[in-house]
């Protein structure tokens, strides 16, 4: 006598729903990273390009016997930026104010200052030499955090 075996093969319901909710929480946790590894990525870039303004101010300043260059004088030494910071957003403030608060992804760069305390609501800036100056630019992540060099 032959008895029929029923072997079924395929997934339950339940494991269908726990394999998808577990790739669900998986893109969850990718796309609440995301923004924040962005964010990271523009800051350093603005980092970057903040050196990069800083060696061409001083490429300048080296070739032309140490005067200071206008924005116009400068933008044919700033090749190398990143798409976070355009040309037309340098700026050179020759006032020398005791804070500076830069717009988002602009920069500005000080002659004759040195960066002192940065809160979210502008850059200090303290006397320097002739020589010294300050780039200063303003960063996404930390409540819009200033990022200064002096060189």
């Amino acid at each position: 006598m032959n008895v029929p075996q029923d072997n079924k093969k395929g997934f339950t319901i339940i494991e269908v729903v726990l394999v998808l909710a577990i790739a669900g929480l998986i893109f969850l946790m990718v796309f609440i990273a995301l923004p924040a590894l962005q964010r990271n990525q523009r800051d350093q870039a603005r980092k970057t390009d903040v050196s990069t303004i800083a060696s061409a101010v001083t490429s300048y300043t080296s070739n032309n016997r140490g005067a200071f260059p206008t924005v116009t004088q400068l933008s044919s030494y700033l090749d190398d930026l990143s798409d976070n910071t355009d040309k037309a957003t340098v700026t050179i403030n020759t006032t020398k104010p005791p804070t500076v608060s830069p717009a988002d992804a602009a920069v500005v760069i000080v002659p004759g200052m040195k960066c002192g305390a940065s809160t979210n609501e502008n850059q200090a800036l303290v006397a320097g030499t002739a020589r010294q100056f300050s780039v200063i630019t303003k960063l996404e992540s930390g409540n819009g955090q200033y990022f200064c060099q002096t060189s």
